[in-house]
């Protein structure tokens, strides 16, 4: 499914270059134009939003696939890093992606995104200007996301697929359970059984996303004006959270040391003794999946309350503030 959506990312952004103006005076109009004018620059447009969408999705949900079926033991660690630096790049293409239209949601949502990494001890303010271009977002801003998001980032989404395909056959292809209790488990040729179960999934998908681009237009705000902020300014919905973080946490907790962090579980998880599941077995067994469905109950609720806490704080220090 991710193979197929950076397929269609691919040939829509390919299809997109020939209309689409990379300046600050036109690449507002060049958008508005592709629904105005080409006959189906519009339907493209949308197609390459949603398919960037559900990639972050996919991505996701196949990380969390890797890990609870106890595919990142021995032999298998190495890939499990390029698929974070995949992740990573998946995530950068989205973001690079997002300031091209040169609208107020994609303006502003920029703004904030580059001014927390102004919290970066030592290289905040360096790596906000060498991403903007300057101090300000502005023309030289335009620039760096099109070289990234058009040249860079999909050079490397390449070369890093390319290695993780090839690292998942060196290891004998996905990893399954070689018994199902004392019968082992009977093997299949990977053509035709494979190949025909990956070409239904991947054309339901691309139906899928030609369909919803159909319904749903992607968004397109007035053009960007850096004299109003819209309110409530905000992030792309997959850094909402760190941007939620800066309520709750000084800005270097929430802009550095939680991703940091987080970062660097993922990458010496494989090196746990003890967060390795067998392999291809789910939740590692029965007492797993109990395990699991308990810290999914647990972790809603916890959530849920915490919201509320933090609501029924909030207000009420707006109202001890009103009185004084």
């Amino acid at each position: 499914m991710s193979a197929t959506l950076i397929f269609l990312l691919f040939a829509t952004g390919v299809l997109q270059l020939l209309t689409y103006e990379p300046s600050v005076t036109g690449a507002y109009g060049s958008v508005q134009q592709m629904y105005s004018q080409a006959a189906l620059g519009g339907w493209i447009r949308n197609i390459h939003h949603w398919s960037a969408n559900l990639l972050v999705i996919v991505v996701v949900l196949h990380l969390l696939r890797v890990f609870l079926t106890g595919a990142i033991g021995p032999g298998r660690r190495l890939n499990w890093i390029i698929g974070l630096v995949l992740m990573f790049f998946v995530l950068a293409a989205n973001f690079s992606g997002y300031l091209l239209p040169w609208d107020q949601l994609a303006y502003w949502a920029v703004t904030i995104c580059t001014s927390m990494m102004v919290y970066f001890p030592g290289i905040g303010l360096w790596l906000m200007e060498l991403f903007r271009g300057g101090p300000e977002i502005g023309p030289a801003t335009l620039a760096n996301f099109y070289g990234l998001h058009v040249a860079l980032i999909p050079g490397a989404l390449l070369l890093f697929m390319g290695w993780h395909f090839w690292l998942v056959r060196k290891s004998g292809g996905l990893v399954r359970e070689d018994k199902v209790g004392d019968t082992p488990v009977r093997r299949v040729s990977t053509v035709p059984n494979l190949l025909v179960r990956e070409a239904a999934v991947g054309f339901s998908l691309i139906a899928f996303v030609l369909l919803i681009s159909v319904f749903w237009n992607a968004p397109l705000h007035e053009q960007a004006n850096p004299g109003m902020s819209p309110n409530p300014a905000k992030a792309p919905w997959y850094f909402l959270g760190f941007q939620e973080l800066l309520l709750h946490l000084h800005p270097v907790f929430a802009t550095c040391v939680v991703p940091v962090l987080a970062s660097v579980l993922l990458l010496f998880l494989p090196f746990m003794k003890t967060s390795v599941l067998p392999a291809g077995i789910w939740f590692g067994g029965q007492r797993g999946r109990r395990l699991a469905i308990w810290a999914f109950a647990v972790g809603i609720l916890f959530t849920f309350f915490l919201i509320v806490l933090d609501e029924k704080l909030f207000r009420t220090g707006e109202i001890g503030r009103a009185h004084v």
